[in-house]
């Protein structure tokens, strides 16, 4: 199968506004996991996160004439857009949970963007951002059913694969798919014998359900867990038709492990993720992720300050 997704092409739309960041390991973290693990440190991105990339290169490829942007984001695609579309001289719209991460939402409203969140959680937000690009005629930038955005989420691994070249594994965690879909088409493009797996909290399971029933499941509930970047009720058709062919397996996180795992890369890299980051180090601690030499890209590092006091108080009573 063919997908419409050109990752040079957005490397080269996106290289003037986005990090290349810096991929780190550290003997510790190896020894904790049992495995040589290489760290994409995307939490040192512009915005925090992996998010600016395919909000970036979605934003710049919009056509001339555009009278503003609108987004749905629990949080990172939305500081993200926020950004790339100031940096357009673009107005943006975001259409943010109601429970959303009181840091993401501030950063949001940081960055410009008008913010919407009355009556909004994760089971009708993308309807309402539809109704209102609609309504006032502006141009609706999926957070991860849109192949600009794919795309551009996918540059994030091509970096890690020429920085680390012969890699068995590649783990991203998983919401809507645009990270992982850019990665396993990173992989298959870049380096074809490296795997692809996803990690994905226990509590959003859709698109580990949709992988294993052959079909998009759309979760009938708004999930509640720590991992508010992986918060999703259903993956989109772009993603779901890239990863039914390219992704290797969805590993399931619970929130303690997620925590745990926040706490082992603080401990071994003083590096600080959010919870959705640890998602990916969680299923690697978990033996879920199989090989040697495994490359992880840490999607972000916005944390809640009350999400890193509870991940404290996890670990100060173990």
């Amino acid at each position: 199968m063919q997908f419409e997704a050109d990752l040079e092409a957005a490397r080269a739309r996106i290289a003037d506004a986005v990090v290349r960041t810096p991929v780190w390991r550290s003997d510790d973290l190896d020894a904790a996991l049992g495995r040589e693990v290489w760290l994409k440190c995307e939490p040192l991105q512009r915005t925090g996160s992996f998010k600016l990339r395919g909000a970036t290169n979605a934003v710049r490829a919009l056509p001339a004439g555009v009278r503003g942007v609108v987004a749905v984001s629990s949080g990172n695609h939305a500081q993200a857009v926020a950004y790339a579309g100031r940096a357009a001289g673009l107005p943006v719209t975001v259409v943010m949970n109601a429970d959303a991460n009181a840091a993401k939402r501030a950063a949001t409203v940081g960055y410009g963007a008008t913010v919407v969140s009355d009556g909004v959680d994760p089971t009708n937000r993308e309807e309402i951002a539809r109704d209102l690009a609609e309504r006032e005629g502006l141009a609706f930038v999926h957070p991860f059913d849109d192949w600009n955005v794919i795309a551009g989420q996918g540059t994030a691994t091509l970096e890690l694969l020429e920085d680390v070249p012969g890699l068995d594994a590649v783990v991203t965690p998983i919401g809507g798919g645009g990270l992982l879909s850019g990665a396993a088409l990173a992989c298959r493009d870049a380096s074809p014998g490296t795997r692809v797996y996803g990690a994905e909290p226990a509590a959003s399971p859709d698109a580990q359900r949709s992988l294993a029933e052959g079909r998009r499941v759309r979760l009938d509930y708004a999930p509640s867990t720590i991992s508010d970047g992986a918060r999703t009720v259903q993956i989109g058709e772009r993603t779901f038709a890239v990863l039914s062919e390219l992704c290797a397996g969805i590993s399931l996180v619970n929130d303690d492990a997620a925590r745990a795992a926040m706490a082992l890369v603080w401990d071994t890299t003083k590096l600080l993720i959010e919870p959705t980051s640890a998602l990916a180090i969680a299923a690697i601690s978990a033996g879920s992720v199989p090989g040697e030499r495994i490359g992880v890209v840490l999607s972000g590092g916005n944390v809640d300050a009350g999400v890193l006091a509870a991940t404290i108080r996890v670990e100060e009573s173990v």
